[in-house]
């Protein structure tokens, strides 16, 4: 189904990352995952603030979105090692596909092709999707999903009240999971209180 949000925003164009490994990129997005090269753009820099030239190309994900790289011609390799582990793991892509049987393909293509995978190479499964995950040639960290049920209304509600008692919590002094259960149980009451009538 084809939606917008307010204001007409209606989905993801490209997002994009540097590379210096262009053969290892190439291969791993169009020869291992399937993804064809869409369109490749070779620039001299340009804009207002003093800019390499460099080579930005993008891979076709579906339904008119796109992973993008650049590569910045005269630039050294850069790795930030400060960057917490926790925030390497957190910053993401997930691609989505239909079926168990997609996921489970893109699982043996990956570990076929020789690249590590996360937890074991094994498929995990949330509350609303299952995944495999795994880092590109770039350090990247990279997800493949499928999702399990479709959202209703009480997800909505769910979400409403979780994100409500998030704010909550996350402003006083030293949040806590247990702290965002209770404030999100309180929320729950002031929905609808219980009657304690026999």
């Amino acid at each position: 189904m084809d939606t917008k949000v307010e204001g007409g925003i209606r989905g993801v164009d490209h997002v994009a990352y540097v590379t210096w490994k262009v053969e290892e990129t190439v291969h791993f997005y169009r020869d291992v995952l399937g993804l064809p090269l869409s369109h490749c753009i070779l620039a001299p820099g340009w804009g207002s603030d003093p800019h390499p030239d460099f080579a930005h190309f993008f891979f076709d994900i579906g339904n008119g979105g796109r992973i993008a790289f650049f590569y910045y011609f005269g630039e050294p390799p850069y790795q930030d090692e400060q960057i917490s582990p926790m925030l390497r793991k957190a910053r993401h892509l997930a691609l989505l596909v239909d079926t168990e049987e997609e996921l489970e393909g893109y699982r043996q293509r990956i570990l076929a092709a020789g690249y590590p995978m996360r937890h074991d190479g094994n498929r995990v499964m949330h509350e609303l999707i299952e995944s495999i995950y795994m880092f590109d040639p770039n350090g990247y960290n990279f997800e493949i999903t499928r999702k399990l049920r479709p959202l209703g209304v009480a997800d909505a509600l769910d979400t409403e009240l979780s994100i409500q008692a998030l704010i909550d919590v996350s402003k006083g002094t030293e949040p806590t999971m247990a702290k965002l259960w209770e404030r999100k149980g309180a929320l729950i009451l002031e929905q609808e209180p219980v009657s304690h009538d026999a």
